[in-house]
């Protein structure tokens, strides 16, 4: 028997460092966000011996545990021995075999790592039969990610891969609240097909950023309270947009977004960024940003149809990577195979 998952990375619109604490806990946050067709699988077999082995299928890099040993962070594959430490396999006595891939690595500000943390707990609910909700698949990934680990970021990667699809996602010190959009087909395809995701080239960590976002926030920084403050209404503002196909204004907010993103913190942007989205604007797009924390990783940019094929051939001169997507809106699944 074979247990398998996947999980989908995600892009962010607007709100992305609002559900930061202690922003969140303190003023509430707001994300506006889509699941996309890039994944992170997981897969899972029994071993006849009490080993647990896992294997990174992007980085070869495979890791062993006796079962009866107990399971140290020591910055090797932490998210899988946390995952384990908190579902508590080793209790069955069956000895594992993980394997993990995913579509875009850590660093690329699509969410990846929340994203297998999550497709590994689906992995051990569908093996275990946990009768886990959505909402708490999330949150368990978040306290393995966060609380466990101590890894910074916020609280929409988890969410997002979880749930799929569009959502606009509310939080606050007590709760959190998903409201899946029904976004007109119509709009979807249009929106779609005028959307372009680009790679940097460049991966980036953002536990920096994050660190000197939140410096910013505790600080109490004019700049950066409006800047988080407005993210959430641009974010509100966003999701009206799409719901009733306004989509030029839709990549209008988008420019807005970014602009006040970049307040948050210096490492957001770079000259090379900058250099992007500017010429991806000269040549035509409403609007754009980075996904995720900043600093590098994916891009996207809203274009009008008959200029996006031209700010691709720009963007690409400059050295950034088109990728093809489309949206997913199913959020994580998991199968059997016999």
């Amino acid at each position: 028997m074979i247990f398998r998952s996947k999980a989908p990375l995600r892009i962010s619109f607007a709100g992305g460092g609002t559900e930061v604490e202690p922003y969140l806990s303190e003023r509430g946050g707001v994300v506006l966000s889509t699941s996309i067709d890039k994944y992170a699988y997981a897969s899972l077999r029994f071993r006849d011996d009490r080993q647990i082995t896992v294997t990174s299928l992007d980085y070869d890099v495979v890791a062993k545990y006796d079962l009866d040993q107990p399971l140290t962070y020591d910055g090797q594959l932490d998210l899988v021995k946390a995952a384990i430490r908190r579902l508590n396999p080793q209790d069955s006595g069956q000895g594992l075999d993980v394997f993990l891939h995913s579509d875009a690595p850590p660093g690329s500000g699509l969410g990846s790592s929340s994203t297998v943390v999550v497709a590994l707990i689906g992995l051990f609910k569908q093996w275990l039969h946990l009768p886990l909700t959505h909402y708490e698949i999330a949150d368990l990934a978040y306290q393995i990610e966060r609380v466990d680990l101590g890894i910074k970021g916020g609280k929409q990667d988890q969410y997002a891969a979880t749930f799929g699809g569009f959502n606009y996602i509310e939080f606050d010190r007590d709760a959190t609240i998903v409201n899946p959009l029904r976004v007109p087909p119509d709009v979807l395809n249009e929106l779609h097909y005028n959307l372009l995701l680009c790679y940097t080239g460049k991966t980036r960590l953002s536990a920096r950023i994050i660190d000197t976002q939140v410096e910013g926030y505790v600080r109490r920084e004019e700049e950066v309270l409006r800047a988080m403050d407005e993210l959430k209404r641009i974010a509100t503002a966003l999701k009206d947009a799409l719901l009733q196909g306004r989509l030029n204004d839709f990549g209008a907010l988008l420019h807005q977004a970014w602009m006040n993103k970049k307040k948050m913190a210096a490492q957001i942007s770079n000259p090379g960024i900058d250099q992007l989205y500017e010429t991806a604007r000269k040549h035509g797009a409403l609007g754009g940003k980075i996904s995720g924390a900043g600093g590098g990783g994916y891009m996207f940019f809203y274009c009008p149809f008959e200029r996006k094929h031209v700010v691709a051939e720009q963007l690409e001169r400059l050295g950034a990577r088109v990728v093809d997507f489309n949206f997913d809106l199913h959020g994580l699944m998991t199968w059997e195979v016999r």
